[in-house]
């Protein structure tokens, strides 16, 4: 994957729903110099604010919530390409809220898409999640089974209402001609990232000395994947029209690391006196979680190049500077 690959997109009129998050704001700050963003978020969460374009003249933030079609659909006029990012999402959201979860991922998915392709737009990027893959899953493949857990469990509404984000984009690609490709994040994580998260988590503990709290035993596994690999990976799926009606894994699974030895991993950097508390899962996990990510190497020829160390460092670097609002 070349270095400069965004400098590619230039002259381009971009719509991003949920721009605001995490994944959103760092997707915008590669984009920005060359291109006309306009960001449709509830603005309920704002990491941009933290970044050095959250004033660019090229940027127009218009607060709306995609349930609103009509508000929607005439924000979405003129645009290019729309990357979909807005979603309900974080496991606390998904016990407390599991009907708003299922409203705003699936219906408010359809409208995105709906709006995308009444307006003619040339390219959509659906975000969908790794939660499909179910509570455990070594090496998962695009093309591989997903999996549904029982209806009555309210942590699978999310990976439920995003499958359906999948199956809605690939029926207007087939039945509209809208042109489609879908992302299945893996653990992204980095400078920037608030809200849920468990790295931002620990690391802002362990940079006040406070108690980092492991729930369950520990021993869950994850494939972590650094902000700016993972934002490589979008934009060679904007710049390679090899790239339409595929679903991507996008994740490091070189980076695959225990919760529990992750927790050890942010205190010793941090040079912490935190400890490190075990606490009661009360919600279903999911015991193992890493990608295949062969799909993404040899289509977008997508290489992760931070290992988990570096990465780590930069974090804490940045959590070190930033006070949190």
């Amino acid at each position: 994957m070349k270095k400069n690959a965004s400098s590619i997109i230039k002259g381009k009129k971009m719509f991003i729903t949920g721009g605001l998050g995490f994944i959103g704001s760092n997707i915008i700050k590669r984009l920005i110099k060359n291109n006309k963003i306009t960001v449709f978020d509830n603005c309920r969460r704002n990491a941009l604010k933290y970044s050095d374009c959250a004033n660019h003249r090229n940027l127009n933030i218009i607060e709306g919530d995609i349930l609103n079609y009509d508000s929607l659909n005439a924000a979405v006029a003129g645009s290019d390409i729309v990357i979909h990012l807005a979603a309900i999402a974080g496991v606390s959201s998904y016990y407390k809220h599991p009907l708003k979860t299922m409203e705003v991922n699936s219906l408010g998915t359809y409208n995105v898409l709906r709006a995308s392709s009444e307006n003619k737009v040339k390219l959509f990027l659906n975000f969908s999640t790794s939660e499909v893959y179910g509570p455990f899953i070594f090496g998962a493949e695009e093309d591989g089974l997903t999996h549904q857990g029982p209806a009555d469990i309210s942590r699978w509404s999310y990976s439920v209402s995003k499958l359906t984000t999948d199956h809605y984009s690939f029926a207007f690609m087939k039945e509209e001609g809208l042109p489609v490709i879908c992302i299945r994040p893996f653990n992204v994580y980095g400078p920037g990232q608030i809200g849920e998260g468990a790295i931002q988590i620990f690391a802002r503990c362990a940079l006040s000395n406070k108690a980092i709290t492991v729930l369950g035993d520990g021993l869950q596994i994850r494939a972590w994947c650094f902000i700016d690999d993972f934002v490589d990976a979008v934009m060679s799926c904007l710049k390679n029209k090899k790239a339409i009606g595929n679903i991507f894994n996008i994740g490091n699974p070189q980076a695959t690391v225990t919760i529990y030895e992750l927790a050890k991993k942010i205190k010793a950097i941090s040079k912490s006196k935190s400890k490190i508390v075990f606490k009661e899962n009360k919600f279903t996990d999911v015991r193992v979680r890493v990608p295949s990510i062969e799909k993404a190497k040899m289509i977008l020829g997508y290489e992760p190049k931070a290992d988990l160390e570096t990465g780590l460092k930069k974090s804490i670097e940045w959590y070190k500077k930033v006070k949190l609002i």
